[in-house]
């Protein structure tokens, strides 16, 4: 329910024909089911993806699936908003359908169709591409109908010649799908396949750049197989389309989200890590730690941690001026798993350098150590922590102990 509608049970009464029987909240999308009872279409569908056959309120068995939209009642529920609108109601949008399977499968035939005039191959793509954007159960409806398959053809072609319109946008769909294993291993056996994704890593284009990307983590997670991941980790200049990526200049969340994706997946392959600081990962992660969303903060900071693990990026990282002073200020700002690769960090950090020790006592890292040892996050972060302490004990001012009375419950000593 739109946070307008959370105090109406006090303000107005909600008509009790408005509301969903399952959720008991006001309806936005109503929709009939077989039985002839009325749902909001999220709930119904929550319902019967969790395995019930039955309806909520009768009980009968659901012999067809098929869910109608009842626009007769959801103009009812917006004209009650609009004449509402003084207690603060806003009208509800009116929700687009999804995506109908035969349409589906028509737009499909008619892209992979070599007979068909290129102008609607490229046609009946970008209509894929809205309905793919539009929802995930377009999505759903779209990968059910071996899309997927369809999408790889077109995309990997002819890989030895200059990507076209065709290209683009099934990649572009191909992007907001998820791989299963034997399509990744489809991508990644091929050193072409893959080289024609690095490629398109430097196209013009952003939006194509990041779809390439998109496809690259989808790939890379996907495989089992350690000697691929390493293969395709160590493509020539794939470290360098990535972090072009995370530098664009302009406002771009996507490109962030992906970006990071990508990067974090191919640092799981610590054999080429090394390419990923000569590429400036370590840069473009400090620089945009602060712009990504909670779970895309995760990973930056879980790459973070790896690239400190070799020489090179733990000598990056301590001679960017931002880097302890971002990680003590992060440290508990984030999530539980976010403060124990950003403890790890700076573990590794100030067991390399004691200037990075002297910037960390400097930023306030006691203060925060000792919150995070008496919080309740993770054993593993808890125990970097103690053992950040016990590596800092000379480093801190005397009075840090004997002048606070905040931490005097705490279980962790000077040392």
């Amino acid at each position: 329910m739109p946070a307008s509608l959370k105090p109406l049970d006090i303000n107005v009464q909600i008509p009790y024909y408005f509301r969903c029987p399952i959720s008991l909240e006001l309806m936005s999308d109503p929709v009939t089911v077989c039985t002839g009872q009325t749902y909001d279409r999220s709930s119904i569908e929550s319902w019967v993806a969790t395995g019930n056959t039955t309806c909520p309120v009768t009980r009968v068995p659901l012999t067809d699936f098929t869910l109608i939209p009842n626009h007769t009642l959801r103009r009812l529920i917006q004209d009650w908003c609009v004449a509402n609108r003084s207690f603060g109601v806003e009208r509800i949008p009116t929700p687009k359908q999804p995506a109908e399977p035969v349409l589906v499968r028509t737009l499909l035939n008619q892209a992979s169709s070599g007979s068909s005039p290129y102008s609607l191959r490229v046609s009946a793509l970008r209509r894929l591409r809205g309905l793919a954007r539009d929802s995930d159960k377009n999505r759903s409806v779209i990968a059910a109908s071996n899309a997927r398959e369809i999408l790889l053809s077109i995309v990997f072609a002819d890989v030895g010649s200059e990507p076209s319109e065709l290209n683009h946008e099934s990649l572009a769909i191909l992007s907001m799908l998820t791989l299963s294993e034997s399509e990744c291993m489809y991508v990644a056996s091929d050193s072409d396949r893959v080289g024609y994704l690095v490629n398109l890593l430097f196209h013009s284009s952003i939006d194509i750049r990041v779809n390439s990307a998109a496809i690259i983590e989808s790939v890379v997670a996907g495989i089992r197989s350690p000697e691929l991941r390493c293969q395709i980790s160590g493509a020539e200049g794939i470290f360098d389309g990535i972090v072009g990526i995370l530098n664009y200049p302009l406002a771009y969340p996507r490109a962030l989200k992906i970006g990071i994706k990508a990067l974090f997946a191919l640092c799981l392959v610590k054999q080429h890590r090394l390419k990923a600081v000569a590429a400036g990962a370590v840069d473009a992660l400090i620089d945009r730690l602060a712009e990504f969303e909670k779970c895309d903060s995760e990973r930056a900071l879980a790459t973070v941690e790896l690239l400190c693990r070799i020489p090179s990026g733990c000598a990056a990282f301590a001679s960017h001026a931002l880097t302890v002073p971002l990680l003590v200020k992060i440290i508990l700002k984030i999530s539980d798993r976010a403060t124990e690769y950003a403890a790890g960090a700076l573990l590794s950090l100030c067991s390399a350098s004691e200037l990075a020790q002297r910037d960390a006592v400097a930023a306030g890292v006691l203060t925060q150590l000792l919150l995070l040892v008496q919080s309740g996050c993770t054993e593993r972060a808890k125990r970097k922590a103690q053992m950040l302490l016990k590596l800092l004990r000379d480093s801190w001012p005397h009075d840090s102990f004997t002048n606070s009375d905040d931490f005097a419950g705490s279980d962790v000593a000077p040392y």
